[in-house]
């Protein structure tokens, strides 16, 4: 125990100088307002939970881009829309690359997967692949009116058995089943493979299959160790003791991750061996991403490697599962809070569609633009990566007349910067559809929106997110009415990690609308 002690008490040292260095260093430089630092944390003590609302915060004190200290790692935070277009666009490449944490790399292969790859060449064949064999333009077509609208009608089946009996309907917790849904949407996607659901052969109702709940409780466990707030990943004396487990805790969950994608990548595999190789169309609708990868891997296997295949599935399914049923249950708890509007959109709904059929992903594109402008008023107030990715300066560069190091990581809040009044005029934390509705009808440009990011790092998936999210909510309007347990207002208070889940579960009483019974009975 005293070995330990002298060891903290020297690197509390070693710390405390390469500060006091660094900040003799820098003093010459114009960078960013910053706020009172402490020596070795830096603003660490700054960094309250949710980060996204914290900086907002200090936003308010500092302006709309200030510098902070984590740790031994500088950052610069940015929150505002003129600024974030600065950062991506005069200055995409230089902010192109990705801070590397402990944490992350324990998750991502070293670092090496989609989301956290430095930028060069390896990333850009990475973001190819996902472009082109799951995430173009032809695939989610393909997918919106296949796969994601089977598996939106399974849903709607599953919520018809569930709420059908009895006037009082039925009290659900639609995170599970919007997690599910997503889940399946990218294992036949992804693995052209179907989840095992025990309601499949007898007709019992479960919320979620059984690959679902294992790879939910893969999703909760890491989710919350990773993110700018996590303290783990700017003090190596955490990592070096450890004393909470975290090493030991992400560790667990990606074996098991790894191994749920294992067992997909295996499947294929043998399914493709037994069809003679696997030769054919690879950019077929019907064709798997993964197959296509173990196409490919038999002429380039040293480009094609197993940990290269696991760790863009791990990307996608993490990203596409709790991304998607995240935004579609904040929808859902604004449209509970703000009933009005639920009516207004199953007005709509009944006057483009009918009640004679189930909406489609044309309905959702073509002939329902109040249901998009839902989808967009609520990306704007509860954006799922509020504070985006994490981006890094490969060389110095200014942003706002303030200059900023090589090596500096950016923060961008989106958070703050979807609710600017000088953006969005008055009111900005106001849940109203109708200001994109107003905009779109005056032919005005709405002001900045970036909940899937901006530039060359963009999120991929965003065409992907939109047709899942457009079609459930779609259907979920269409089908059920909904009302608040209780009449209790939800709780719309955040979660904290990487993404924005919400602190406390949405659960809602489900009944079918009368005028849409018979469909569901047919389903």
């Amino acid at each position: 125990m005293d070995n330990a002690y002298i060891a903290a008490l020297s690197l509390a040292f070693v710390f405390l100088l390469h500060y006091l260095l660094k900040g003799k260093r820098s003093n010459g430089g114009n960078l960013p307002p910053s706020p009172p630092a402490i020596p070795i944390l830096g603003h660490l003590h700054l960094v309250e939970k949710p980060l996204h609302a914290a900086l907002w915060r200090l936003a308010g004190r500092l302006g709309p881009v200030f510098s902070l200290r984590l740790g031994s790692r500088p950052v610069v935070v940015v929150s505002s829309p003129e600024l974030a277009k600065e950062c991506f666009t005069e200055h995409d490449v230089t902010f192109a690359d990705r801070p590397q944490f402990p944490s992350q790399l324990l998750v991502s292969f070293g670092g090496t997967a989609l989301a956290t790859a430095s930028y060069g060449p390896h990333w850009r064949n990475l973001r190819r692949v996902a472009a082109v064999h799951l995430l173009s333009a032809h695939r989610v077509a393909a997918m919106s009116s296949g796969v994601i609208s089977a598996e939106v009608r399974a849903m709607a089946r599953r919520l018809f058995r569930a709420s059908a009996d009895g006037s009082g309907g039925a009290r659900v917790q639609l995170k599970r089943r919007l997690f599910e849904l997503s889940l399946s949407v990218l294992m036949e996607a992804i693995a052209q493979t179907k989840a095992t659901r025990p309601d499949d052969a007898d007709g019992d109702d479960t919320d979620m299959s059984v690959e679902a709940q294992e790879f939910k409780k893969v999703v909760d466990e890491i989710i919350p160790h990773l993110g700018t707030a996590n303290l783990w990943d700017y003090l190596p004396v955490l990592r070096w003791f450890d004393v909470f487990g975290v090493r030991n805790k992400i560790l667990a969950a990606v074996r098991r991750r790894d191994a749920f994608l294992g067992r997909l990548i295996e499947a294929e595999r043998r399914r493709l061996e037994e069809e003679g190789g696997g030769e054919g169309d690879q950019q077929g609708e019907k064709t798997s991403m993964i197959a296509v990868l173990l196409t490919l891997q038999k002429t380039e296997p040293e480009v094609y490697t197993d940990t290269m295949i696991t760790a863009l599935c791990a990307n996608l399914f993490g990203a596409g599962t709790e991304t998607t049923s995240t935004t579609t249950e904040w929808a859902m708890s604004l449209l509970l809070n703000h009933p009005e509007v639920l009516k207004k959109a199953q007005a709509e709904m009944d006057a483009s569609v009918g009640t004679s059929r189930l909406v489609t992903a044309d309905d959702v594109a073509h002939r329902l633009p109040y249901l998009q402008h839902i989808v967009s008023e609520t990306l704007r107030l509860y954006p799922a990566a509020p504070m985006l990715l994490p981006h890094q300066s490969s060389a110095d560069c200014k942003i706002g007349g303030y200059t900023v190091p090589r090596g500096t990581m950016l923060l961008v809040n989106a958070y703050a910067i979807h609710r600017d009044p000088a953006a969005w005029g008055p009111a900005p934390e106001e849940f109203r559809p109708e200001r994109f509705e107003d905009a779109s009808n005056k032919g005005e440009e709405l002001p900045l929106m970036l909940p899937f990011g901006m530039g060359r790092r963009k999120c991929p998936g965003e065409t992907l997110a939109l047709r899942t999210v457009g079609m459930v909510l779609g259907t979920l309007v269409q089908c059920f009415e909904w009302e608040r347990v209780g009449g209790v207002e939800v709780d719309m208070t955040q979660g904290t990690g990487l993404t924005m889940p919400k602190a406390v579960p949405l659960e809602a009483v489900c009944r079918p609308r009368a005028a849409m019974r018979d469909v569901l009975q047919k389903l």
